[in-house]
């Protein structure tokens, strides 16, 4: 191997120059604000099911998002009485 034949083995491909971009990204399939609005949906979809499946049954919901986003009152935060059995069914 003499030394014409080590400098062919160190030539670059076409297109692969040292000092080019490295990683080129084709168009993304949607636009940003859409993927960060889609992101916020499912974010926020895993979060209420989250805090539906933590709340116990005497809580609201409502009372629920408030407790996790410290906006809730002591009033907020006390269980309520369960409503009477309805017992004309019977």
């Amino acid at each position: 191997m003499g030394p014409e034949d080590a400098k062919d083995g160190t030539k670059r491909a076409p297109g692969h120059e040292a000092g080019g971009v490295l990683h080129q990204r084709r168009k993304l399939p949607y636009s940003p604000a859409t993927m960060a609005l889609g992101g916020f949906l499912i974010v926020a979809g895993i979060g209420y099911v989250t805090l539906y499946a933590k709340k116990k049954p005497e809580a609201r919901a409502r009372d629920v998002a408030k407790a996790a986003a410290n906006a809730a009152h002591p009033k907020d935060t006390h269980p309520r009485e369960a409503p009477p059995e309805d017992r004309s069914r019977k």
